[in-house]
């Protein structure tokens, strides 16, 4: 056990001093180091939102919109396919519950069915006599949760990556809630109007058979639906739009979008993918003389004129934009539009302050955890005590490193871990100090004794070792944010202090031994 090969104490001096480099970035300023590699030092631990300040908030998403406007979609189906056959009905409606259609003539109930039924082929056709009510059934409504999750997440996390911010936490909770951690951001209610807008553009075609007004007064056409403006009119009164249900663009093939000026006033530029920008083409070409409403989260931000068919798949949206509303609405518009709307459940604001007091305390826990366990393997076991304390140190330094090439996020939990690390890091040791003390008292030679005592307190170390890291595993598969933190420092910890006390301590060991040749051993 005592016996290095040349090859094994090369390996264990370029490990640590991999570590040394890859640690040092995180005691010097920022960019002292190239990067222009990824594997390249350089990188610094993050700091996460308990250390560095910055803002958290709880959402809910609203899935039971995502259910009813696929049943909205659904009823658009229904009355095309029944006016295509020809099929009288009334009562035709979209609801969170289902669509549902009352069939004039008896005689055409079963073919309405059939007809319904093909549309798609998840929904359940029910209903009694000439009603008929069409549901999804239970795994496509939890398949559509799902996904509207999914794409909140992803939405979400394109959203704050456009802030420019580092390492946020964004992560589910339950069924229908969605955690997001930004540390360091200095304006939080800006990130509150990023992501509780929808940012869902739609183009539709504006129904010009009446005004607003007279809609209201006489009843609004089928198949339109009354939208205010996004912007007041100049009497103060918000503007009104008539407008066609149905949905010419969607704002789905968008590609990109960016803030730009026109006649020296702030818009927005955008531009389709292939399918959405033949599809645009062939709207503008077909209603040329006619307004497009933009619809954006429900209200109408802009209704050109089509004065001429628009064939690049790009255009601009106008408005009474300001530089930082044409910047967030292009910033919302690349990232995605939500695929329902978010509800703001929590908000919560950390100070900067309160972080660096976070760190000041675990500063002081680390160094005096650090103190307490050197001073005691120094009194308690000497000389080997020392060469404990050595390795404790790469251990540490270790950690740092791995921490920084991971580009994990230390949280106050996870300082917690790292102090806890220290206290663990020298039970390895300590196991084999006392197993060489009692070969040693029963007569074996030095260098029998200090091989005996790693070869036999080697598999109880490895068992210990081994089930704490089950749990640090156990804790960030099914914890959650600090938890996670802990568990991280914690693994890590475990995996570096078995490699400091087996092999760094080991080597030390080894090379005292050949050099120095004692003649007694005190522990």
């Amino acid at each position: 056990m005592l016996y290095f090969t040349k090859w094994k104490a090369a390996l264990v001096l370029l490990v640590c001093a991999l570590g040394v480099i890859y640690a040092a970035p995180n005691f010097l300023p920022k960019g002292t180091f190239p990067t222009e590699a990824s594997w390249m030092p350089g990188k610094q631990i993050s700091l996460g939102l308990d250390l560095r300040g910055g803002s958290h908030m709880l959402l809910e998403v609203g899935v039971d919109s995502v259910i009813r406007e696929r049943y909205d979609s659904l009823t658009e189906n229904m009355r095309d396919a029944l006016r295509e056959a020809r099929i009288r009905y009334r009562g035709l409606r979209g609801s969170a519950d289902g669509a549902s259609v009352t069939i004039v003539n008896d005689d055409d109930v079963e073919k309405a069915r059939s007809l319904i039924a093909k549309l798609d082929p998840q929904t359940v056709v029910g209903g009694d006599g000439n009603h008929i009510m069409v549901t999804y059934n239970e795994k496509t409504r939890r398949e559509m949760v799902d996904r509207a999750i999914s794409q909140s997440l992803e939405v979400v996390r394109r959203r704050v990556d456009e802030l420019g911010t580092t390492e946020p936490s964004i992560q589910r909770q339950g069924e229908d809630r969605i955690v997001v951690q930004v540390p360091g951001l200095n304006d939080p209610s800006r990130l509150r109007d990023i992501l509780g807008r929808t940012a869902k553009m739609n183009f539709h075609l504006i129904n010009e058979s009446k005004t607003p007004q007279q809609a209201r007064e006489t009843g609004i056409p089928p198949g339109a639906v009354i939208m205010p403006g996004a912007d007041d009119a100049s009497a103060g009164a918000p503007q009104e739009y008539l407008v066609d249900r149905r949905v010419v663009v969607s704002g789905d093939n968008l590609i990109d979008s960016q803030p730009t000026f026109n006649d020296g006033r702030p818009v927005v530029s955008f531009r389709f993918d292939a399918a959405g920008g033949a599809r645009f083409g062939d709207v503008t070409s077909k209603n040329t003389g006619r307004r497009l409403a933009i619809v954006l989260d429900g209200k109408v931000i802009s209704a050109p004129r089509i004065n001429e068919p628009i064939m690049g798949g790009s255009g601009i949206i106008t408005g009474q934009f300001s530089v930082q509303e044409a910047n967030d609405l292009s910033l919302l518009l690349r990232a995605g539009a939500l695929p329902a709307p978010m509800k703001i459940l929590e908000e919560r604001s950390i100070g900067p302050g309160l972080g660096q007091d976070s760190i000041e305390s675990g500063e002081i826990a680390s160094v005096l955890g650090m103190v307490f366990v050197v001073v005691f393997m120094a009194i308690s076991y000497g000389l080997f005590g020392i060469f404990a304390n050595i390795a404790l140190m790469i251990n540490l330094i270790l950690i740092l490193a791995v921490m920084s090439i991971l580009q994990a996020t230390l949280t106050l939990p996870g300082i917690a871990g790292i102090v806890l690390t220290v206290g663990m890091a020298v039970d390895a040791n300590v196991l084999i100090f006392e197993r060489i003390r009692e070969e040693r008292k029963i007569g074996r030679s030095i260098i029998s004794s200090i091989d005996a005592g790693y070869r036999s307190a080697m598999s109880t170390i490895l068992d210990a070792n081994i089930t704490t890291l089950i749990a640090a595993l156990v804790l960030f598969s099914f914890g959650s944010g600090p938890i996670k933190g802990f568990a991280v420092t914690l693994a890590i910890g475990i995996i570096t202090s078995m490699f400091a006390a087996i092999w760094v301590t080991r080597l030390i060991v080894a090379y005292w031994v050949k050099y120095r040749r004692p003649t007694e051993l005190v522990l």
